[in-house]
């Protein structure tokens, strides 16, 4: 049997324009964009846009209950779109969207502030976070005291793209112990600031995805300038591919994408003959686990697969416990076709799986397990150990040879259903295609928002940028510039300084904090140190709590006129003086203080580079740095290493940036 070759699909069948003019005349419901829903809070004192479709040419009106009424028609295409003023903050009010058969209304609909959440794993980390390793500092408290009806959420679907979208998947929720845990917690604890300091509603939009690269945020036209994404760009706009694409998906059954956690732990590919114990998996292949299993042979899969195995039980009179360590994202577990466990819905791809085998599923001699794993996004993999063991001491080891067999795939945010015995001979090598080729979350995730009116936005990533620091001081500022020509002014943008963590050596990440800190040249930006509140043991730091409230306070002392020191004391100029050097910084608020350690992490240089440890002292509003050995000091940098701990701060408690005084 041919190797399965599983390349990821998310491409756009090509329509020819005979299909599109058969049915451009066609009556077509009455629709608002998914962004318009109950609950929602838009920016007030604003012209806010509406948008959605109905039967073209036809005439609609849209009004609010503030006082306000907009008539539109809509264009050739079934298109429409009105712009409607908001008053200062409040409500609840309620907008309705009419037409002469139909009306759309839309309630508890809020007036205030709005921003824009976005970036990685440690912004998509939730309250609830991705126990055991990966957990949020006090969230049961913070969780069980959510109860802030002016503060909505909204949280993006995943949705990669290799065009822009128009809509997204997901709507707004009011923030209560309900519903704040699968929320992202950085920007729940920013939102939260925000909305107990003004004392107005505040709408946050969620929109992320962990282990993504800056590029992959970038539209086409941002990348397009910086020269370094065309080749790939160029790949996956190739119409071939997607043509290719749309042929082998056409052959095959189609359903929906599961939208929350009950219908994930429900949802049927008409399979579970896989998982009895008498099915024949003869003509299967054969897969190593633990480890991924979403690269087997040579492609790259999201979607269902299952996975079968013997093993030999000589105690059938004791009950057992299976391990199998984290499974990423879901699995449904079965012992001789008795199903007895398994984690599905959101947030469970680091959650250890454990679960009880009773003694009447065993028998003696050879037994049955079949586990099918759902990889929604990203890697999917066991983590192992995988065991099955009982209260006697007997562990029998589940790792090694499986069967496995493809029975969905994941297109165009759709399952595609195939059967146990399909044949992908005909399936064809496809580019592969991932959440972090560059603009496919622009296009899925952030470009169908650009029309919503945003105060602001709030960004946490660089991680997976690591080791491109050079590109990133390029990109970054690109991206950031990008997102606002699209929204079409300026608004404020708020970033997180990733935080210290034990990568390789060779990674050099404080490269990528300097880069970010030199983004800060572009304007209306502000930037969060976090060299004080990381873990170097874990990249997922537990205190996202001052995350959130040091972003809030870079807006509420830039936009919103609190007056407070927002910023740690932020590199300035270096000055010679003799054998020393004097740093010099911006926003040292009341002063500069060293950390209960001392003062530590200072680096100088001569001309040669050659960086020794540096003494170093605060005298009055700057640092002074020696080093005996040095007597013609030329540069001098601080917290130059991966893992490095802040030691200066300003005295309202905010840490100083790494920095050095190279130019690169």
């Amino acid at each position: 049997m041919r190797k399965l070759k599983i390349k990821i699909s998310f491409f756009f069948i090509l329509l020819t324009p005979l299909f599109f003019s058969c049915h451009q005349s066609q009556k077509k419901p009455l629709q608002v964009n998914r962004l318009f829903s109950d609950h929602m809070v838009l920016q007030q004192q604003q012209e806010v846009t509406f948008w959605g479709e109905y039967t073209p040419n036809r005439e609609l009106t849209v009004s609010a209950s503030w006082g306000e009424e907009v008539s539109a028609k809509t264009d050739s295409g079934g298109k429409w779109e009105v712009n409607i003023a908001t008053p200062e903050a409040g409500g609840p009010y309620s907008i309705h969207i009419c037409t002469k058969d139909s009306t759309i209304s839309i309630n508890d609909v809020l007036v205030g502030e709005v921003w824009l959440a976005s970036g990685q794993s440690n912004m998509e980390m939730t309250l609830n976070g991705w126990p055991p390793r990966d957990t949020v500092q006090n969230a049961k408290k913070v969780i069980a005291e959510a109860r802030y009806p002016g503060f909505r959420m909204l949280t993006v679907e995943t949705n990669p793209s290799d065009k822009p979208f128009d809509t997204v998947a997901g709507n707004w929720v009011v923030a209560s112990p309900g519903t704040v845990g699968t929320f992202s917690a950085t920007a729940f604890f920013f939102a939260r600031r925000l909305y107990e300091e003004l004392n107005v509603p505040i709408g946050i939009i969620h929109s992320s995805w962990g282990g993504t690269v800056a590029e992959a945020w970038t539209s086409e036209g941002g990348l397009r300038n910086l020269g370094d994404f065309n080749e790939v760009l160029d790949a996956v706009k190739t119409s071939d591919v997607r043509k290719k694409a749309a042929d082998w998906f056409a052959n095959w059954n189609e359903m929906e994408m599961p939208l929350t956690d009950e219908e994930w732990q429900n949802i049927s590919f008409s399979d579970l003959e896989a998982a009895q114990a008498n099915f024949d998996d003869s003509h299967w292949d054969t897969v190593g686990l633990p480890g991924r299993f979403d690269k087997i042979g040579s492609g790259v899969f999201d979607g269902a697969m299952w996975f079968r195995k013997t093993f030999t039980v000589e105690n059938a009179e004791v009950d057992y416990v299976l391990r199998t360590g984290p499974i990423n994202d879901m699995d449904a577990t079965y012992i001789n076709g008795q199903k007895i466990g398994g984690l599905a819905g959101e947030n469970f791809w680091k959650t250890p799986r454990e679960m009880v085998v009773p003694k009447t599923l065993l028998k003696k001699g050879v037994n049955t397990i079949a586990i099918r794993a759902i990889d929604r996004r990203g890697k999917g993999s066991f983590s192992g150990p995988m065991t099955i063991s009982n209260s006697m001491g007997d562990t029998i080891s589940m790792e090694g040879n499986w069967k496995y067999r493809l029975i969905a795939e994941i297109f165009m945010n759709r399952f595609y259903v195939y059967t146990l015995n399909s044949d992908f001979s005909e399936r064809p090598d496809l580019i592969e295609f991932h959440p972090n080729l560059p603009s496919v979350l622009y296009n899925g995730m952030i470009h169908p928002l650009t029309n919503y009116k945003i105060k602001g936005a709030i960004w946490y990533q660089g991680e997976s940028n690591v080791g491109r620091d050079e590109q990133y001081r390029r990109l970054f500022p690109a991206m950031i510039e990008d997102w606002r020509a699209k929204w079409g002014y300026d608004f404020p943008f708020y970033f997180v300084q990733i935080a210290p963590y034990n990568y390789a050596p060779e990674r050099l990440s404080q490269k990528l904090r300097d880069a970010q800190r030199c983004a800060l040249k572009t304007p209306n930006t502000g930037m969060v140190v976090t060299l004080d509140i990381g873990n170097p043991a874990n990249i997922h730091p537990a205190n996202k709590q001052e995350v959130g409230k040091r972003l809030a306070g870079l807006a509420l002392d830039n936009n919103y006129g609190k007056d407070l020191v927002a910023s740690g004391p932020l590199y300035r100029q270096t000055i010679k003086s003799d054998k020393k050097l004097i740093v010099e910084f911006d926003y040292i608020g009341s002063g500069l203080v060293a950390s209960t350690k001392g003062l530590f992490g200072f680096e100088i240089a001569g001309e040669d580079k050659n960086y020794l440890p540096a003494k170093a002292k605060i005298v009055g509003d700057k640092v002074e740095v020696f080093n005996a050995d040095i007597d013609y000091p030329e540069y001098v940098r601080y917290a130059w290493k991966n893992e490095s701990e802040a030691s200066l701060f300003n005295r309202e408690g905010l840490p100083a940036s790494t920095f050095t005084s190279e130019k690169f």
